[in-house]
């Protein structure tokens, strides 16, 4: 089994504990985990994208090959659809809807849903509305991993202990947050 996902938001979005919690899970259920930097701009508002790639055996490279992503899981709809030559024929996108204008010529955001929905698999998320709903508006990133969890070779009780353990420091209240726009983010991956 072989499983690569390429991670796509904007700076400030939480795409490396987006990926941390997703590769601490895998390797809480016995997979290898590859994991590339964060490539793109590092500050708050530029394009940020991650590859992580998971398996039942060695992994060579850390790179997602164009065209060979099983999952594009974006935290916004522009940097989702940028990322679309990763995407293997059978593989599925799993966006947030909240567009995040970080550019003057930033496109009609009707035109970005109109260009999703012509995809063969995914699934638009109202990721800010469930992070508020789950008392943590900076969670977006949590509905994600939740909206992801059913695709993912990955358990959902093992995704959930990756959670607790990378917040446990900032106390009960956070862990429980995030916990729960994870699992709203899940319902909804559900349907």
């Amino acid at each position: 089994m072989k499983y690569d996902v390429i991670l796509a938001g904007v700076g400030g979005q939480g795409v490396l504990s987006l990926a941390a919690i997703i590769a601490r899970g895998a390797m809480l259920d016995g997979l290898q985990v590859k994991q590339s930097e964060v490539h793109g701009m590092a500050q708050r508002g530029g394009a940020v994208q991650a590859h992580l790639r998971l398996a039942d055996h060695a992994i060579a490279s850390d790179l997602v090959a164009l065209g060979s992503a099983d999952m594009i899981l974006g935290l916004e709809p522009l940097e989702s659809l940028r990322y679309l030559h990763y995407l293997n024929p059978r593989g599925i996108v799993v966006s947030a809807s909240e567009p995040l204008k970080n550019i003057p010529d930033y496109p009609a955001p009707a035109e970005l849903y109109r260009r999703l929905q012509e995809l063969p698999d995914r699934r638009l998320i109202d990721a800010e509305e469930l992070a508020r709903r789950a008392g943590c508006a900076r969670a977006t990133n949590m509905v994600m991993v939740g909206a992801a969890s059913g695709s993912l070779p990955v358990r959902r009780e093992s995704l959930l202990r990756a959670m607790e353990e990378m917040f446990a420091a900032k106390g009960p209240a956070v862990v429980e947050a995030n916990l729960e726009a994870f699992r709203l983010g899940a319902e909804e991956e559900r349907g």
